[in-house]
């Protein structure tokens, strides 16, 4: 007998749990297609495990600095297999409690790969199963060059299996991903190499947050390889080496990290059956309501190919169960304004439009605050962390369209920054507001010296 539901998730992500247990909380008879582990890419091989690392890095730049406020440290020695296996249990515990919540909330679990074979229906191990509404939520991977020897390589996937950390490192990439592992690897003592085809990484983020990023990672040791595009990846002995279009080679290296992007998991999904068009990217267009050109399927998350961060799909899921099992008609996301941390050495938080997109949007009215200082965690230390902070205004009024910050703490002051930018903050409010001292933070509400904004030349 087939099975009907209100409500199919394909997909046991953040995105696709969340809907489902919003769905189900409305009193819509919900289940979910997971062929792996339950809390997707973010609570499997990305959020969740590289946070657990980037502490670990934090706590060895710790020992590194105390020297600074007068402790004699200890030698002391990390071990990679101790971690691992702590971060591997507290992750398993995280994939049960997904479990025992959905099924808490009377979300029927259905372990297999779905394939749609129609606009209302799916096929999971041979099983068709029907609903009203089919929510895709599939997620994305990482991409793999095609280049000879690509397979002697990791992606962010296999990096999170490694039983040892690897000596010396390449890091092939530009996004967060690679900034991130880059960074954390080098803090936790490996030799980095970072590979990148132009001169700067983070392309899309604010100019003044990568420029101090690099300086950082390069203070820290960091080797960067520019202008650098691999054309093959090879093993001699048991070394890997690197070599690049232009003929030059990097190496050696213990293991080689692919961090080139991400794609969506939509190949063997039977799209087609569906109709359910893709763009160039395999990626699954929505409109404004997660809805895509198919009447009752619609997608959520990594799968949509923009925004892709775990929030993201958590609130959109759970607004999409909103508007479809709670009557509110109007219920969705707003893309706009959404903060993001990197999760770098150190830390950056980010909200709102860069200092480049602002002045082609608004123009010359644009202006920029700035400041770089030396905050007071690192005054007495050797390994000096600066603190880099920007304020995007636009308009008479001064509105904030864009605050950026990296340095120590970014990643915690950017979420009360986050909202006071989405409610539209001038730059006003922000003077107005009492400053705590002394913090970093306050900073943001004492800048007082405006500049012109300026074109990004990268």
């Amino acid at each position: 007998m087939t099975k009907h539901f209100d409500l199919l998730c394909i997909g046991g992500g953040s995105g696709g749990v969340a809907t489902a247990n919003r769905a189900a909380s409305y009193g819509a008879r919900v289940a979910l297609v997971e062929s792996g582990r339950m809390g997707g890419t973010c609570v499997n091989v990305g959020c969740v495990p590289k946070k657990i690392m980037w502490t670990a890095g934090q706590f060895a730049h710790a020992f590194e600095d105390a020297a600074g406020f007068g402790f004699s440290v200890t030698p002391h020695e990390f071990h990679w297999s101790r971690l691992k296996a702590a971060r591997d249990i507290y992750v398993a515990n995280l994939n049960g409690g997904y479990e025992r919540n959905l099924r808490k909330n009377g979300v029927e679990i259905i372990g297999g790969r779905a394939k749609l074979t129609g606009p209302k229906s799916v096929e999971v191990a041979g099983e068709t199963i029907t609903a009203d509404h089919i929510l895709i939520a599939v997620g994305g991977r990482p991409k793999v060059p095609a280049i000879p020897g690509a397979e002697l390589g990791i992606t962010s996937d296999g990096f999170f299996e490694l039983a040892e950390q690897p000596r010396r490192l390449a890091v092939v990439g530009a996004g967060y991903i690679a900034v991130e592992i880059g960074g954390l690897m080098r803090a936790l003592g490996s030799e980095v190499t970072q590979c990148l085809r132009r001169d700067h990484f983070l392309h899309n983020f604010d100019r003044s947050l990568r420029t101090s990023l690099m300086e950082h990672m390069q203070a820290d040791g960091i080797r960067f390889a520019t202008h650098f595009t691999p054309a093959r990846l090879e093993r001699i002995g048991r070394e890997l080496w690197l070599h690049g279009e232009d003929g030059t080679k990097q190496g050696p290296f213990d293991a080689v990290m692919w961090a080139i992007g991400r794609e969506p998991v939509t190949d063997a999904l039977g799209l087609d059956a569906a109709g359910v068009a893709t763009d160039e990217r395999g990626c699954v267009p929505t409109d404004a309501f997660q809805d895509t050109n198919v009447a009752g399927i619609h997608a959520v998350g990594d799968v949509t190919g923009h925004d892709e961060l775990t929030p993201v799909a958590i609130a959109a899921g759970r607004r999409l169960a909103d508007r479809l099992f709670d009557g509110q008609s109007d219920r969705r996301l707003a893309y706009e304004n959404i903060a993001t941390v990197v999760f770098s050495h150190p830390p950056i938080g980010t909200v709102g439009l860069t200092e480049h997109d602002a002045l082609a949007r608004f123009g010359p009215d644009t202006q920029v605050y700035e400041t770089r200082f030396g905050p007071m965690s690192h005054a007495f230390v050797q390994r000096m962390v600066k603190t880099t902070m920007k304020l995007v205004v636009a308009g008479p009024e001064q509105r904030i369209v864009g605050c950026h910050v990296i340095g120590p703490g970014a990643d915690e002051m950017m979420q009360g920054f986050a909202v006071a930018v989405r409610m539209g903050a001038t730059k006003r409010d922000f003077d107005d507001t009492v400053a705590i001292h002394p913090t970093a933070a306050e900073e943001l509400v004492t800048m007082k010296t405006a500049r012109p904004a300026q074109a990004d030349p990268g």
